[in-house]
C-alpha cells in the first residue's frame, strides 16, 4: 500500500484557513488552481483529528468531481488514518447511503444523492445533517434559488433559525460568489451577503499572501480575436427568407409578435408560442413555432460554425419527419423545406461565404501549435452540437492537421444524443492528460473544478455566459505565458458580454470586500435577517406548493399528446416511482404508441432497467420509454414536456412532472400485479 501523502498549504492557503480551523463556518475564496481543494482536505484533517465522532460530508455539483476529488486529494492524504469512501449516482453504495455515513469517517458524493437520503422515507437510506459535524461544499457559489446546495442548506438554516442544536460546521469553496447579474455595487454587497446568509458563513480571502497567490496562478495573457462581419451571406439570408414565409403562413397577429430572427430572444418567443398554440389547441402556430425555433437554431450554428453544419441540422430534423405528416400545415412545412433543400446545400458549400470566425480561431490555433509543439488548449462552445460541429471541423481542416492538433470532445454526461456517459467522460479527461489529446473541445462541463492539464491556450468561442464562467475558464489557463483568446464578431454580442463580465469580475471583488470590512456585529446581524426572510420565505413556497398538488383530483386531468392533442389518459392512470419516473399504469394506454429502438444507459438502477423508445402512434411525437421494473412489469414512464394537462381550469404545459397541479400516488407493484397481471394473488 502506498504511504500516506504529506499534506502542507502555501502560506495563503494556511491564511484562508484559520477561521474554519477555529470551528467557525466559512467560504473560502481562491481563484481557480489556487488550491481551493487542497485546504479543504487540511481542514478535513485537522477536523477528523480534534473531533470526538467527527464525520465529514464533502458535497460536489458535478459526478466527475466525486471520483476526482477522492482519488486525487483526499484519499491519498486521508486514506490510510481515515475511512474515506466516493459515492456517486452510477454507484450500487447509495442505495445504502445511511449504512456507508455510519461505516465512513468522510464521505463524498453529489449534493443530489445527499439531499436525495436527507428526503428518504426508507431507514437504510435516510440520513439527518445532524449525523455530520462538517459538510465541505465544493463550487458553493451555487447555492441559491432553487439549487441542491441551497435546498440542503436551506433545511440547514431552517435549524439554525428554529435553534436547533448540533448543527455540522460548514466550509465553502468558490473561485468567484459573482454578483448574481447586477451591476451596482450596492447590489452586488446584497448577493455576496445573501451567498454568506445561505451557507450561513463568512467569506475569507488572503490579505497578507496576495503576491504569492499571484505568483502561483499566473493571470494568462488575454487577446481578442475578433472579426468583422460578413460582408455576404447568401445562406443565411435564405433561410430568413425561408422564415419569413412560415411568418406569413401564421396569422399576422402572431408573426408581428416575434423579435428579430438568429437571437435568443426570438428562440424564447416561438417557445412561448408553441405554449400559446397548444394551450388553444391550434396545431398550425404549434407547428409553425416549432419548426421556427429549428431554423432560428440553424441561424445560430450558422453565426458559430460551419454553413454545412447548419444545413444538417435543418437535414436530419426534415427526415425524421417527412412520414409523420398529419394535415395540411405538416405538408405546407415539409414542402418548403424539400422545395429548398438543394439550392440550401449549394449555397451551405459555397466556400466564398463561411463563417469568418472560424478562419480567426484557425489562426489562434495555428499560431500557438507552431510556436510550440506541447501546447494544449481548450475552445469553450456553448452547446454540445456546436462541440461537435467543432470537432468535425478541426479533423477535416488541412491546415491543423499539419501542427498535429489531437481533438477531443468533452461534455456533460446524459441519454441524449449529444451527451457523454461518465467512463467516456473519464477516458477523454485522461487522454489528455496524458499527452494524447491535445486540444479539448468542450462544453461549459470543463470550467468548473475539473482536474485538468495545465493549458498554455484557451479560447471562449461564440458564448454568452456570466463573470463566473468567464472567470472559470480563464483559469483553465494556468501554464506560464498562457493565452486567453475571446473570438467574436466586431460589435457583436459576445463581445459585450464579455467586456461586461470584466467589469462584474471587478465588482465582484469590490462587493466582496465590502462585506469583509463589516463589523463582526453587523455582519452578524444582516446575515440573520436574510435568513429569517429566506426560512419565511421557504415555508410559504411549500405551502403554496403543497396547495398547488391539490387544485384538481387525478381523475379531473386529461394528458394529451403535444403534438396532435390526442387525448391519452388521466392523471388517476399515472404513478411515481422512486419520487422520479412517472407511468402510466392502464395496460390500454399501449394501443396510443408505438416503440422505436432500446434505450442504453450507462448507469444500473436497483428496481429497473430501461425499454424501448416510445412515440406517438397518430404525430410521432416522442414520450419517453418503456421500463422494466422487478424484471416482469413493463411501464410506459413518460416525460412531462411531451404532453399537455386538460384541466378544469384549463390547458397547461409543464417542463417537470413536480409541478403538475395534482396528487400523484406512488406505485405499488403489488396493487399493480394484483390487477393487471394474470396472477391470483388472493389469500
Amino acid at each position: 500500500m502506498a504511504a500516506q501523502e504529506e499534506l502542507t498549504l502555501r502560506s495563503y492557503q494556511e491564511e484562508v484557513v484559520q477561521k474554519a480551523l477555529k470551528g467557525e463556518n466559512s467560504i473560502i475564496w481562491l481563484p481557480t488552481g489556487g488550491g481551493k481543494t487542497r485546504a479543504a482536505v487540511y481542514v478535513a484533517k485537522k477536523h477528523l483529528e480534534t473531533r470526538l465522532n467527527a464525520k465529514v460530508a464533502v458535497l460536489v455539483n458535478k459526478v466527475h468531481l466525486v471520483d476526482q476529488h477522492f482519488k486525487n486529494e483526499f484519499y491519498p492524504r486521508l486514506g490510510m488514518a481515515y475511512r474515506v469512501k466516493a459515492i456517486s449516482g452510477d454507484s450500487s453504495d447509495k442505495d445504502l447511503f445511511r449504512c456507508l455515513v455510519i461505516d465512513s469517517d468522510l464521505i463524498i458524493c453529489t449534493a443530489q444523492i445527499l439531499e436525495n437520503a436527507l428526503n428518504s422515507s426508507e431507514e437504510e437510506k435516510h440520513v439527518e445533517l445532524t449525523d455530520f459535524s462538517l459538510l465541505i461544499i465544493d463550487e458553493c457559489h451555487h447555492t441559491q434559488k432553487e439549487s441542491v446546495y441551497n435546498k440542503i442548506m436551506g433545511r440547514y438554516v431552517e435549524k439554525k433559525v428554529r435553534k436547533e442544536g448540533n448543527l455540522p460546521q460548514v466550509l465553502g469553496l468558490t473561485a468567484s460568489p459573482g454578483t448574481g447579474g447586477n451591476k451596482t455595487l450596492a447590489k452586488a454587497v446584497e448577493h455576496v451577503l445573501q451567498i454568506c446568509a445561505n451557507l450561513d458563513s463568512v467569506i475569507v480571502s488572503t490579505k497578507n499572501y496576495a503576491p504569492e497567490l499571484k505568483a502561483v496562478v499566473p493571470t494568462p495573457r488575454k487577446q481578442y480575436d475578433i472579426v468583422e462581419k460578413r460582408a455576404l451571406d447568401p445562406f443565411g439570408d435564405h433561410l430568413k427568407l425561408m422564415m419569413s414565409m412560415i411568418h406569413e403562413f401564421m396569422p399576422s397577429t402572431v408573426s408581428r409578435s416575434l423579435r428579430e430572427v438568429g437571437t435568443q430572444e426570438y428562440e424564447a418567443d416561438v417557445v412561448e408560442l408553441e405554449k400559446t398554440g397548444v394551450k388553444v389547441e391550434n396545431r398550425l402556430i404549434t407547428q409553425c413555432a416549432l419548426h421556427l425555433r429549428q431554423y432560428n437554431d440553424a441561424l445560430l450554428i450558422h453565426d458559430t460554425v460551419r454553413m454545412v453544419d447548419a444545413f444538417n441540422v435543418l437535414d436530419e430534423f426534415y427526415n425524421s419527419r417527412s412520414n409523420k405528416l398529419l394535415d395540411g400545415t405538416d405538408f405546407f412545412l415539409q414542402g418548403l423545406f424539400d422545395e429548398n433543400r438543394v439550392e440550401l446545400r449549394q449555397l451551405a458549400l459555397d466556400a466564398r461565404y463561411e463563417n469568418p470566425k472560424l478562419a480567426q480561431l484557425q489562426r489562434t490555433l495555428l499560431k500557438e501549435f507552431r510556436e510550440n509543439e506541447m501546447s494544449r488548449g481548450i475552445i469553450f462552445s456553448k452547446t454540445r452540437r456546436g462541440t461537435h460541429c467543432l470537432y468535425d471541423w478541426v479533423n477535416a481542416n488541412l491546415e491543423l492537421q499539419k501542427v498535429k492538433i489531437s481533438a477531443g470532445i468533452l461534455t456533460g454526461t446524459g441519454t441524449g444524443v449529444n451527451h457523454m456517459n461518465q467512463s467516456k467522460q473519464k477516458s477523454i479527461i485522461k487522454e489528455f492528460r496524458l499527452g494524447h489529446l491535445n486540444l479539448l473541445i468542450s462544453t461549459s462541463v470543463a470550467e468548473e473544478g475539473l482536474d485538468i492539464a495545465e493549458c498554455n491556450l484557451v479560447v471562449r468561442y461564440g458564448l454568452l455566459t456570466n463573470e463566473i464562467a468567464q472567470q472559470q475558464a480563464s483559469g483553465r489557463a494556468r501554464a506560464l505565458e498562457s493565452v486567453y483568446s475571446v473570438v467574436a464578431e466586431e460589435g457583436g454580442r459576445e463581445l459585450r458580454r464579455e467586456l461586461t463580465n470584466e467589469y462584474l469580475t471587478s465588482l465582484t471583488s469590490k462587493a466582496i470586500d465590502q462585506v469583509q470590512s463589516m463589523s463582526p456585529r453587523e455582519f452578524r446581524i444582516k446575515i440573520f435577517e436574510l435568513q429569517q426572510t429566506a426560512v419565511l420565505i421557504r415555508i410559504e413556497a411549500e405551502r403554496k406548493k403543497d396547495a398547488r398538488k391539490q387544485r384538481y383530483s387525478p381523475g379531473q386531468v386529461q394528458l394529451q399528446c403535444r403534438g396532435c392533442f390526442v387525448s391519452v389518459g388521466l392523471g388517476e392512470d399515472i404513478r411515481k416511482i422512486e419520487n422520479t419516473h412517472h407511468v402510466n399504469i392502464k395496460p390500454e394506454f399501449q394501443r396510443h404508441y408505438s416503440t422505436g429502438g432500446q434505450v442504453s444507459l450507462e448507469r444500473t438502477f436497483e428496481d429497473w432497467e430501461p425499454g424501448r423508445v416510445i412515440n406517438c402512434r397518430k404525430c410521432g411525437k416522442e414520450w419517453g420509454m418503456e421500463i422494466k421494473f422487478k424484471k416482469v412489469a413493463i411501464l410506459p414512464c413518460l416525460k412531462i414536456k411531451s404532453f399537455s394537462l386538460n384541466t378544469p381550469g384549463g390547458k397547461f404545459t409543464h417542463k417537470q412532472w413536480k409541478d403538475v397541479e395534482f396528487q400523484v400516488t406512488e406505485f405499488d407493484f403489488i396493487d399493480y400485479m394484483s390487477r393487471f397481471s394474470d396472477l391470483d394473488l388472493s389469500d
